[in-house]
C-alpha cells in the first residue's frame, strides 16, 4: 500500500472555505508550542493561542501543506505569523463553533524529507512605505 501524505490540510482548507462561504468567521487554535510557530506571544494563553482568519482581518495570506502565513493586528499593531499546519488543533466557527479539532502530534522530523528545511525557511516579509 503507498503511503499517503497527511490529509489534514487540506481538511483545514476545506473547512475554511466551507465556513467563510457560511458567512461565518473562522478561527484556528494553534498549539504555540510546536517547532516553529510564530505568533505574538503575549496572546499566549496554556501554550495555544486562538486567531481569527476571516479574509478580512488578515493580509499576505499563504497557505500551503506545510504552513499558514499571514500579517494581522494585535492592539493595533501589525504582525506576522507563521504556524505549520501540524501545530493546528482546532478550526471553528465563531458565531456557531461547528469546525473540526486535530491531533497534534509530537515533531519527529522525516529524515527523508525536506519538511524540516521548509519549517527553517519560512518566508519573510518586511514593510516597504
Amino acid at each position: 500500500m503507498q503511503a499517503m501524505t497527511s490529509n489534514k490540510p487540506y481538511l483545514v482548507r476545506g473547512l475554511y472555505d466551507w465556513i467563510v462561504d457560511n458567512g461565518c468567521t473562522p478561527y484556528l487554535v494553534v498549539d504555540v508550542q510546536y517547532p516553529g510557530v510564530e505568533v505574538p506571544q503575549e496572546f499566549v494563553k496554556d501554550g495555544k493561542i486562538t486567531l481569527n482568519v476571516s479574509p478580512t482581518a488578515i493580509r499576505d495570506y499563504e497557505f500551503n501543506n506545510e504552513f499558514l502565513s499571514f500579517s494581522a493586528r494585535f492592539s493595533g499593531v501589525v504582525q506576522h505569523l507563521f504556524v505549520p499546519v501540524e501545530s493546528v488543533m482546532v478550526i471553528f466557527a465563531r458565531e456557531n463553533g461547528q469546525g473540526m479539532a486535530f491531533d497534534v502530534a509530537p515533531f519527529e522530523p522525516d529524515p527523508d524529507s525536506d519538511r524540516e528545511e521548509s519549517v527553517k525557511t519560512k518566508p519573510s516579509l518586511k514593510v516597504v512605505k
